[in-house]
Formats: C-alpha cells, sequence, structure tokens
C-alpha cells in the first residue's frame, strides 16, 4: 500500500505523526464501452457548447448555476481563497460514546500508521481509545476538502472514518408508513422464533460475491473459446414459484417449517409457543399402550397352542 497523505494527530499537546492508507479497495471487474458492430473502443471529447472546439483538461474552470439561473464561474484561484482546516493536522475535537455516533453517517474508512522511529505516543493512543471504550471526533482535511471524522482502534491500529454531515443525511418521511395497523402479538411471536433460528454470529468469510464470481467465470469461459465473446449455453428452466401468500401468519409458519426449527420449536399452527419437553412427554404414554396391545396378543396365542398339545 501507498500513503496517501502525511501528517498529525493533535492530541492536546501531543502530536502523533501518521501515514494515511486508503483501508478499503474495491474489486469490481471494469469495462470499456464498445462498438457492438466492430468492437472499436468508444472514446470522449471534451466539446465546448458555445464554439464547438475540444477543449484541453487545463482550460477547464468550474461553474455553478443557481435554482434561479445565475451563473458563476471559479477558478483554482478562488478555491484557494476558502478557509479550511491545517491540511497536515488531525486535531481531536471531543471523545464520544461510540454507540452514539449513527452507523448511516460513516463514509470512507482510512488507515493510520506510525510516522516515527519511536511510535509511543501512536501506541499511547491507541491504548487510551481502546481502554474508554469512546470515540474521538477529529477534523480531517484531505483532496482541499474537509471533513468531521471518526478515529477508532481495530486491532491496535488507529483507523479514520470520514463521516457525512448532518444535512447530508435524507429525512425519511414516506407516507406509505401513516396509519399502518400494528403487527399482531402472534406475528411478533412467530417472528422472533423465526429470526433465533436464523441468529448465528457475524463472519464476513461465509459471505461471497457470487455475481462477481459468476461473471469472471463467464470472462474466462470467453477467454478460453478465443472468440472473445461468451460461448452460448441451453439456459436452465425457470424453478416454480410459489404462489403469493398474503397471509403473513401463513408466511411466518412457511418460513419456520423451511428453517428445519419448527419441531422444536416454537411454535404451532395458531402461532403460539410450544416448548419441546411437552412434544416429547406426550409420546411416553403412547409407546407403553403400544406395548400392551402388542402383549395381549401374544398371550392368547401361547394358551391356545397349550390348548392344542393337551388335545
Amino acid at each position: 500500500m501507498r500513503s496517501i497523505w502525511k501528517g498529525s494527530i493533535a492530541f492536546g499537546l501531543v502530536n502523533v505523526p501518521v501515514k494515511v492508507y486508503t483501508a478499503t479497495e474495491d474489486h469490481d471487474i471494469r469495462f470499456h464501452q464498445v462498438h457492438a458492430k466492430d468492437g472499436g473502443r468508444i472514446k470522449y471529447d471534451r466539446v465546448c457548447t458555445v464554439c464547438g472546439k475540444s477543449v484541453q483538461y487545463a482550460d477547464i474552470d468550474k461553474a455553478y448555476e443557481s435554482p434561479d439561473g445565475d451563473k458563476v464561474i471559479l477558478t483554482d484561484e478562488d478555491f484557494a481563497k476558502l478557509p479550511a482546516a491545517e491540511k497536515h493536522e488531525i486535531p481531536v475535537l471531543q471523545f464520544v460514546p461510540n454507540e452514539q455516533i449513527d452507523p448511516i453517517l460513516f463514509d470512507k474508512s482510512y488507515y493510520l500508521e506510525p510516522d516515527s522511529s519511536t511510535p509511543k505516543a501512536y501506541v499511547l493512543l491507541a491504548t487510551t481509545l481502546d481502554r474508554i471504550d469512546r470515540t474521538a471526533l477529529v477534523h480531517f482535511t484531505l483532496r482541499q476538502k474537509t471533513r468531521l471524522a471518526a478515529l477508532r482502534v481495530r486491532d491496535g491500529m488507529l483507523v479514520l472514518q470520514t463521516l457525512l454531515w448532518p444535512d447530508e443525511v435524507r429525512e425519511v418521511d414516506f407516507e406509505s408508513l401513516d396509519g399502518v395497523a400494528e403487527p399482531k402479538p402472534q406475528e411478533i411471536k412467530m417472528a422472533e422464533t423465526l429470526v433465533e433460528t436464523m441468529s448465528d454470529d457475524f463472519d464476513p468469510d461465509q459471505f461471497t460475491d457470487e455475481y462477481q464470481i459468476e461473471l469472471k467465470r463467464l470472462l474466462d469461459e470467453a477467454i478460453a473459446s478465443g472468440t472473445g465473446k461468451v460461448p452460448e449455453q441451453p439456459e436452465a428452466a425457470p424453478a416454480e414459484m410459489d404462489a403469493e401468500v398474503v397471509d403473513l401468519v401463513a408466511a411466518l409458519q412457511r418460513s419456520l417449517e423451511a428453517s428445519g426449527r419448527r419441531a422444536a420449536g416454537g411454535a404451532d399452527d395458531n402461532g403460539k409457543a410450544k416448548p419441546a419437553k411437552k412434544a416429547a412427554a406426550k409420546k411416553t404414554p403412547a409407546k407403553k399402550a403400544a406395548a400392551k396391545s402388542t402383549a395381549k396378543p401374544a398371550k392368547k396365542t401361547a394358551k391356545k397352542a397349550a390348548a392344542r398339545k393337551g388335545a
């Protein structure tokens, strides 16, 4: 990995020199646009709508158009006049409880590596953050843009996660949720049972991007064919779809049955809780009755055999 930024964290009067690295990467397969007829690469040209000529990137400025149609053009010099935080400093603003930061605010993540021959201050800050179970709110300026960010610890390393500003999160007000009836107790009970049957510890390695795997397979087949195109394959017959289940309780019941946990379950046909122990207790009398019924015919058979011998 290559660092994209160098600076220091300002923690009170303590400076912690760090290097910044992008913590995530995109594995999406990139495609070029080509002419379907001959496979020629499609190129884009920046053309001015006024003079009709091609414009070099160095000759392009940025323009803003207001809702009223007023246009303003800004140059690089204009942007340089705007106030920005210190470009090579990450000041700690305050420490807040971890649970108070809504995950919807998280944007991009960066690793911070100590940039000092004696990273004692780095380890001190990381250890302190880990022990107090709080997140440091900081200012972070990257590519001339200042963001609010969360500084926390992951596997002993400091991680910086930029945050969206509050006005960047849309307000939700959907009329479709107005006046909706509350779920029935039996629906809630069955939904909770279903959640329990599907609950487990989170392990990200259990999940794979099936789309990317299949896309890579298609590309490998096209390359192996030598034609540059994916070989034709017979389409699989579509699986039969069940009729739409309108009743919510029926849908939950079917989900429980599919999970294979209904018997150990938690719910009968009416959606009420049914302990597994009671079901086992009912089986015991059934076994005794079966034993008695098989024993009686055996005794009668023995008497008949003795009578025949006496005769």
